[in-house]
């Protein structure tokens, strides 16, 4: 029964609101971060709505040659 019950809250929360998951935010090139983003980052969407966030860069990447 404990199973079933964490197999409910597990899809309750990724079923809720702005919650894509964080293969959606890793895809996108960002980072789950728990409770807020570090400086230089921005909230981009939800990993886990409304604890886990996924955070961007401000500026792109860039590369040395």
């Amino acid at each position: 029964m404990g199973i079933l019950m964490l197999v409910f809250i597990f899809i309750s929360l990724t079923q809720h609101g702005d919650a894509h998951g964080p293969d959606s935010c890793n895809q996108g090139g960002g980072l789950c971060r728990v409770g807020s983003c570090v400086s230089g980052e921005y909230l981009a969407q939800f990993c886990f709505e409304p604890v886990i966030l996924c955070c961007k860069n401000l500026s792109p990447a860039t590369t040395e040659s």
